[in-house]
């Protein structure tokens, strides 16, 4: 069974959107859900951190099984485990069980979107596969854009409860499509690295300068749309008053913006090089976070000044992530997983302490987001011009080379 780029951007992206629906369908329950298990909206927030550590470690064990074992039998334990815990969260009534069960549908989520990137980089390289990946990155954006509609309807027809419903039938869905369309793409002949070896290859990602820098920006990147992520639902319909039903729809124009800067990428591509535009995104977001950090200063931060801003910075995402990922996997195409793993984990470890950051200061305000996101914005752009700038500068250099010879 062939893959084709078409074929691949569309499975990978189904694949991969259970992450967004997982993260951003029960936000606008998060104050039924508090409710529910009697804590307040900043504890039940945490949900969203332990989620995306769970996730970091299923990426981290999930990668390495991945490139021993294959995509497939990794991929589809994952989601049995991702169905079988969104079941059981149905019947929590306490914090501490939402938690624990939230880790463990994080652990089968991570295994199995950990094979996205690695099956990208089976069957396409270089451009071909940072183009794929932005298509790929296109499609799934469909997913955050609808998720919270889709939890604010399930919310309306039943309780919070209908989401996690919702996330197991999407996860058996995904369970028929995957073990019917998708071939195995691992090379038969591909190395398989004992643990010892797969210790060895973690270390030496992380030893790679140029590839730390594209890690770092993307791990930055995300812990700042974490900060706005686990912030929204207490700063947009508690701090600025929004209703659970426009909530989704303010929620859902960062995708918008998100999915036409993809397309952007794409475009780019034909005429700069990845290390490029992951420079214009990663700068259009410092000058984002410092204008949120004026607008809150000043007392002008309302949700018609800061809503476009959090458009803008989220949307700089579509120009950073498929060309980290892709430039990153130029490095490791004999480890693929293992180094996709790797990114994951620090990706999701940074969200993680992110949302907590934004979720343990109890304070009706907007200063923890937009410091975290001015901090995460500034850590991202250093990280990337000390450790891939020179790489960058070189790549930029050659295609130039290459246009003029044209």
């Amino acid at each position: 069974m062939i893959l084709d780029a078409r074929r691949a951007a569309l499975l990978v992206a189904a694949n991969t959107a259970l992450a967004p629906f997982a993260i951003d369908a029960y936000l606008p329950a998060m104050p039924a859900l508090a409710e529910a298990v009697g804590e307040s909206i900043h504890h039940t927030e945490l949900s969203i951190s332990l989620f995306l550590l769970g996730f970091a470690f299923g990426q981290l064990t999930g990668g390495p099984a991945s490139d021993r074992f294959g995509r497939r039998p990794v991929l589809l334990t994952g989601l049995v485990v991702f169905l079988l815990a969104s079941l059981m969260i149905t019947q929590v009534d306490s914090l501490v069980e939402l938690l624990v069960l939230r880790f463990v549908q994080a652990l089968g989520g991570g295994a199995c979107v950990v094979n996205s990137a690695a099956i990208v980089r089976d069957c396409f390289s270089g451009r071909e596969a940072a183009k794929v990946m932005s298509t790929m990155a296109m499609i799934m954006m469909l997913a955050p854009l609808a998720a919270p509609a889709v939890g604010s309807g399930l919310l309306y027809l039943a309780d919070w409860w209908l989401i996690f419903v919702f996330l197991a039938v999407y996860a058996a869905f995904l369970l028929w499509l995957m073990g019917t369309r998708l071939p195995e793409t691992r090379a038969p002949d591909a190395p398989s690295a004992s643990p010892r070896q797969v210790l060895r290859n973690y270390v030496s990602v992380l030893c790679h300068r140029e590839a730390m820098g594209y890690v770092l920006s993307v791990a930055t990147t995300f812990a700042g749309m974490f900060a706005f992520i686990t912030a929204s639902p207490f700063l947009y319909m508690t701090h600025y008053g929004l209703s659970p039903a426009i909530y989704p729809v303010v929620f859902g124009a960062n995708v918008v913006v998100m999915a036409g800067s993809n397309r952007l990428n794409i475009r780019l591509l034909r005429r700069r090089t990845p290390q490029q535009n992951m420079r214009l995104g990663m700068g259009v977001q410092l000058v984002v976070a410092l204008s949120l950090i004026l607008l809150v200063a000043t007392g002008l931060d309302s949700p018609v000044s800061v809503v476009p801003l959090i458009m803008v910075f989220m949307g700089m995402v579509g120009l950073i992530t498929p060309n980290a990922i892709s430039s990153m996997l130029e490095h490791f195409s004999h480890m693929s997983a293992t180094a996709t793993a790797l990114l994951g984990s620090i990706q999701f470890t940074c969200g993680a302490l992110a949302g907590v950051i934004v979720s343990a200061f109890e304070i009706d305000s907007a200063w923890p987001m937009v410091l975290t996101m001015l901090f995460v914005s500034l850590a991202g752009n250093l990280a990337l011009r000390v450790l891939a700038g020179h790489a960058g500068r070189s790549a930029a250099a050659s295609q130039e080379g290459r246009e003029e010879g044209a």
